[in-house]
């Protein structure tokens, strides 16, 4: 490896950390908002960021609790990037951002995973 792309893949990391942050907080917060508070919103609220949280820890963070291949990690993380999008839809945004939101994090997790192997 050369030493632009040593320097490069933290950076990626990096970004691919935020995006994923970005999912999580977006679909936590579609799911409080799009029931009626108090009881079936923060109970769905809640629900929702446990799962999100869950799916990360267990198959998209840098250490994974579950190792699998990289098809089955790009498939979570297609899930968790179109959880956000359609969160962001159904928030009634702009339909420009969730698809940049969806496609920056699709490519920065095929660069991620293509320069761990």
């Amino acid at each position: 490896m050369t030493e632009a792309s040593e320097t490069a893949r933290p950076i990626l990391q990096l970004i691919r950390s935020l995006i994923h942050l970005l999912a999580v907080v977006s679909v936590t917060v579609w799911g409080f908002l799009a029931w009626p508070l108090p009881f079936p919103g923060i109970l769905t609220g809640l629900g929702v960021l446990v799962l999100a949280v869950l799916l990360w820890a267990l198959f998209l963070s840098p250490r994974p609790v579950l190792r699998v291949d990289r098809f089955a990690q790009a498939l979570f993380e297609l899930l968790l990037l179109a959880a956000a999008a359609a969160g962001l839809l159904f928030l009634g945004w702009f339909w420009v951002w969730p698809a940049l939101l969806f496609a920056a994090g699709a490519v920065v997790g095929y660069l991620v995973s293509a320069r761990a192997r």
